[in-house]
């Protein structure tokens, strides 16, 4: 079994080790295969080992690339699939137990790529049952239990691309394809001190995906590195004839490919009050990030953010989208299977809003989406923390408010923006990579949020960032199989 310092290592490395013949793939594969079995269900971070395929595409993968044939930057890397994507004749759950025995007979558009690039399939990844899209109200939403991250396993690993998270974050996979429709991705990536990148709406194809709001799901990638989600994301993108929703494509330019010149110096803006409601730690880490910033961007201060209701639209778009995707599974009382109280009746609730309140929504999103674009076309991106706070603990009620709580902001204080909702609102790309450790070991991290297609320029901010900094190279506590 290969050494921590090969599967910790990022999507690069690893490509250049099997290149070179330093490492196999069918070695690699087997080494994660075993963590994924040992470490995975300690961390509730697995549904299906695919080792069967596994080993498959792996000895195919490493004797093409013995042979010279080389598919690109994903042949031969071990890789997870968030339990929403379809895959041929494998159960595809969506975390819920009324789908445990679901199969379908083809494969996802992404899970076709990445085969396509030489990538191997270890397994479908944990997830908050039906993507949360019912309203959960507890880590406790999966019939595989509370996924945990790796950092502290008495604690979340964000939902709902949980197993995504924790997976990539414990070393069981090179990376990790999750979802995002308010905040999936990057919740997890921050959890799990990852980076995380929620392309543009459309660039990803998501045919094959289980749908939970038609207008706002995205696919992305979790990696350890913002350079390896330029890789993934590489392999990923571009118009699919089975989405029609998808547009555009993407070219990554990798680190070091602009030569000549001096190196770009960026245009960054700080939003006004980003830290207001922000625990300690996760504010001085994100004042620490901002600051290395400054090294290669011309950071704007105070800009401030579009006063408008991003996080209620967002929640009566989607609440209304799942009713509508869901509403079998609530007509039939299949709900009552559900782990999670919360999701038990929350559909039923959802399928009762108003056709005019969900008309309003999508009218004043158009403005939503005018007001952000107008923002954003200042800058290469505007930066805030992800998330004011670190993971909540297993068995933490996200209905009850925090113990204890932290004190209100004055009266006359702008609250702190809303960059997630409001990026997943407007379908506008973000990336957010690590900025330390905060409370009980927790890691933080700062998102970068941009217009929509600017993912080559939002990797290449990041990248710079990471390049100064190390918290990408921390491991999480050692957790043995």
């Amino acid at each position: 079994m290969l050494g921590d310092d090969v599967v910790f290592a990022s999507v690069r490395e690893q490509g250049a080790m099997l290149r070179a013949r330093k490492i196999g793939a069918v070695e690699l594969t087997e080494t994660c295969l075993q963590r994924l079995e040992t470490i995975g269900p300690k961390l509730a971070a697995v549904v299906t080992v695919t080792r069967e395929l596994a080993l498959a595409q792996a000895h195919r993968a490493q004797q093409e690339i013995l042979g010279g044939h080389y598919r690109g930057p994903l042949h031969g890397i071990p890789y997870g699939a968030k339990d929403l994507l379809a895959t041929k004749g494998i159960p595809t759950t969506w975390g819920a137990a009324p789908f445990r025995g679901q199969v379908f007979d083809f494969d996802a558009t992404v899970v076709e790529k990445l085969r396509d690039g030489g990538a191997i399939l270890l397994g479908k990844l944990a997830m908050i049952e039906l993507a949360g899209g019912l309203g959960y109200n507890s880590p406790d939403a999966s019939f595989t239990g509370p996924c945990r991250t790796p950092w502290n396993t008495g604690y979340w690993s964000g939902g709902s691309s949980s197993g995504s998270g924790s997976a990539t974050a414990a070393g069981l996979v090179a990376f990790a394809i999750g979802s995002e429709t308010s905040g999936s991705i990057l919740n997890p990536a921050t959890n799990c001190g990852l980076s995380g990148l929620r392309p543009t709406y459309g660039l990803v194809s998501r045919h094959g995906a289980m749908a939970l709001s038609w207008t706002l799901d995205k696919l992305g990638p979790l990696c350890r590195t913002a350079d390896d989600c330029g890789l993934v994301l590489s392999v990923l993108a571009g118009t699919d004839p089975k989405d029609p929703t998808t547009e555009g494509e993407f070219a990554y330019k990798a680190r070091g490919a602009e030569t000549g010149g001096p190196a770009r110096r960026f245009r960054v803006g700080l939003l006004k009050n980003a830290t207001l409601e922000a625990e300690p730690e996760v504010r001085e880490n994100f004042l620490r990030a901002v600051e290395v910033l400054r090294t290669f961007a011309a950071v704007e201060e105070d800009v401030a953010f579009p006063d408008l209701p991003f996080g209620p639209a967002v929640d009566l778009i989607v609440s209304s989208d799942a009713a509508s995707a869901f509403r079998g599974l609530i007509e039939s009382g299949a709900v009552k299977q559900l782990q999670d109280r919360a999701d038990r009746l929350g559909g039923f609730a959802s399928m009762m809003t108003l056709a005019a309140d969900y008309v309003d929504a999508m009218r004043v999103r158009v403005k939503m989406r005018a007001a952000l674009e107008d923002l954003l076309s200042r800058y290469d991106a505007v930066v805030a923390p992800t998330y004011g706070g670190t993971a909540e603990p297993i068995g933490y009620d996200f209905d009850k408010p925090p113990t204890p709580a932290p004190p209100p902001p004055p009266d006359d204080a702008p609250r702190a923006p809303a960059t997630v909702p409001a990026g997943n609102l407007a379908g506008q790309p973000a990336l957010c990579v690590p900025t330390g450790l905060g409370r009980n070991g927790l890691p933080t991290s700062i998102q970068f949020l941009g217009r929509a297609f600017s993912e080559a320029t939002l990797l290449a901010l990041a990248d710079r960032y990471q390049q100064a900094t190390d918290w990408h190279l921390q491991r999480p506590p050692a957790v043995r199989g």
